[in-house]
């Protein structure tokens, strides 16, 4: 019991400090006249000077095709504020303030190889205040800056990405930053990267006078250095390369009698012939397949080989249609009927009086009764033209609204001829998609039957070679 009521005897002694409307009562006496505008020195003429200095979390990621570098970093500001210092014994004992950046003054410094959306990547948090002027502030943020990527070595390579800082407005004379740590950024909390290795984080501090203004102008340069892991490259590069390099070397191993030397070496040479070919045309099939009827049209030569005769051969067949030889030589014979058939007028251009179909020739002598033939000419069209416009006028107006009509029926026909092309055009662009794809089909089936025999015969004929295979 002794121990604790020493303790207890101490606690009395010690001040207390009082944390309830005195912090109200400071706050409302240091901003009440506050100017967040206002640079807070006291001498206009001397600058501001600001610690800087930053920590390194993670780099998030590194993008080489957009020279990128995304990092995950904490600034660290540091200040003194003339106008934010306080006796603390006038207020109950307080020490310290927390101030959202909004009311307060604090130094405008910005990345300038930023590639942010925004620009300014940083959360904005409060700002630490202490009774004797001194802020901290210590917004955290993600950031893109740019980074001129180097892949001369790749995978060997090594980067280094600059991250500039500076204040936007203010030049040397009003605003000096200092780096916080002489040895750069803070990597005490770091996370280790799976693909990049962290080197260091050194800073520089740099005064420069543009050729804009006179005046000197203060940034903070912080440099990470990162080198690639080459573990995965090395894997899955480097020594499948070494390996297919190795077995072109094997050849020179064997003795020039063994009959076995221009062999292996040929097996190789096809070997790579194959893989080469093999891309190309697998171009050749994606390509097929991603055509459309508005910019390809299909060859005759490839409508005969690629859909009728090479899918037969290699007993392909369509949704709904069967490829035999008797179809394919049926579809000829149908292609060949269509385009007459697209030559001829409908049955509505003839009750019309519009020019006559070209398979009825002039109508025989009393050919018409015997066989009922429908021509234009024929006393049943004439019939059926007349009970048709009987249908839309009416007998007692027939001879004034006749020419008017007419047009009317023209128009009519006009309207649906268009109709139907533009639906006819709209199947015959999906059939021509349809082939396209179906092309590319038979193309990838007849280059993995070409190169499955292409593999299995060579592989067997270069064993085959071999004066023997199995060691007992």
């Amino acid at each position: 019991m002794a121990p604790l009521l020493v303790a207890l005897a101490l606690m009395t002694l010690l001040p207390v400090s009082e944390q309830g409307p005195h912090e109200k009562r400071l706050l409302n006496a240091l901003l009440a006249s506050y100017n967040t505008l206002e640079r807070p020195v006291a001498n206009e003429s001397e600058p501001l000077e600001v610690k800087f200095g930053l920590t390194l979390q993670q780099i998030i990621d590194v993008d080489e095709k957009n020279q990128l570098l995304i990092t995950n970093i904490w600034l660290s500001l540091e200040w003194n504020d003339y106008n934010l210092r306080w006796n603390d014994s006038e207020y109950g004992g307080v020490k310290d303030l927390r101030i959202t950046p909004n009311k307060l003054w604090k130094p405008d410094v910005l990345m300038y190889n930023s590639a942010d959306e925004g620009f300014d990547g940083t959360y904005q948090t409060n700002v630490v205040v202490r009774n004797n002027g001194s802020c901290l502030y210590v917004p955290p943020g993600i950031f893109k800056s740019t980074c001129k990527i180097d892949i001369t070595w790749f995978p060997f390579d090594d980067q280094h990405c600059d991250m500039k800082f500076g204040s936007w407005t203010y030049d040397g004379n009003q605003l000096d930053l200092v780096l916080k740590d002489e040895n750069g950024g803070d990597l005490s909390d770091f996370i280790t990267n799976g693909e990049w290795y962290l080197i260091g984080m050194p800073g520089k501090k740099n005064t420069i006078t543009y050729a804009c203004c006179p005046e000197p102008y203060v940034d903070v340069t912080f440099t990470i250095m990162i080198r690639r892991r080459t573990l995965y490259y090395f894997f899955n590069l480097i020594v499948p390369c070494v390996l297919i390099s190795s077995m072109a070397l094997l050849g020179f191993t064997l003795p020039p009698d063994s009959g076995e030397k221009l062999t292996l070496g040929t097996y190789f040479n096809w070997i790579m012939f194959m893989v080469a070919s093999s891309v190309v045309l697998t171009v050749v099939v994606i390509n097929y397949h991603h055509r459309s009827a508005d910019m390809y049209e299909m060859p005759k030569w490839i409508k005969s080989v690629l859909l009728q005769w090479l899918p037969w051969i290699l007993r392909m067949s369509r949704p709904g249609k069967k490829i035999t030889r008797k179809t394919i030589m049926l579809s000829n014979r149908m292609r060949e009927l269509e385009l007459k058939e697209r030559s001829s007028k409908s049955l509505l251009a003839n009750v019309l009086d519009i020019d006559d179909d070209f398979r009825h020739g002039p109508p025989a002598p009393n050919s018409t009764a015997s066989t009922g033939n429908l021509g234009p000419g024929s006393p049943r069209c004439s019939i059926f033209r007349t009970d048709f416009r009987r249908s839309f006028v009416r007998p007692s107006t027939m001879e004034d609204v006749g020419v008017g009509h007419h047009r009317e029926l023209h128009l009519i026909l006009r309207e649906l001829q268009f109709i139907t092309a533009r639906m006819k055009k709209a199947d015959e662009e999906a059939e021509v998609i349809s082939d396209w794809k179906f092309a590319a089909m038979v193309v990838d089936r007849f280059c993995l039957f070409v190169f499955s025999l292409f593999t299995i015969i060579a592989t067997v004929a270069v064993l085959l070679s071999a004066p023997h295979i199995i060691v007992q």
